[in-house]
């Protein structure tokens, strides 16, 4: 099985959107995501336009992951992954490009969202890699994780 990683394009974004759904843990329908302001016109654009840069990994042609951030404020906005591919440092991998990627934006600090609950896989996840906790949660209740770079 050869993983290959890229740059996001635009017409990743149907792909993206149908694999949200498809996680084991946080998973989010087109219907949920639309509720959000999530449109796939409006992921398109912030593709497009620069201002949701993101990677995905493609296995024998299908798209099993992704991470994309928000390049004002170099918030990591998502990393998913399809449960099949989970334990095999996709996640990982996906994460770390993102991270160079803000790295050469100039950023110092990273952040995200992450569940509060240990028995949420993200939450020993990212605290492995070295985000730390700040004390402070976001408007959906996550905790919110930084990472000095």
């Amino acid at each position: 099985m050869n993983t290959i990683y890229r740059q996001a394009i635009p017409e990743d974004t149907p792909a993206c959107l149908d694999l949200r759904g498809r996680t084991r843990e946080n998973a989010f329908s087109v219907d949920a995501l639309e509720a959000l302001g999530i449109t796939l016109e409006s992921w398109q654009a912030g593709i497009a336009d620069g201002s949701l840069p993101g990677y995905v990994a493609q296995v024998d042609d299908e798209l099993v992951g992704y991470c994309f951030g928000a390049r004002d404020t170099g918030e990591i906005a998502v990393l998913a992954l399809l449960p099949a591919h989970e334990g095999q440092g996709i996640g990982k991998a996906l994460l770390a490009l993102m991270v160079d990627e803000f790295k050469r934006l100039g950023f110092q600090r990273l952040f995200l969202g992450c569940s509060p609950d240990p028995a949420v896989r993200s939450h020993g996840f990212y605290r492995r890699l070295g985000w730390k906790p700040t004390g402070e949660f976001d408007a959906a209740g996550d905790e919110v994780l930084e990472y000095h770079l």
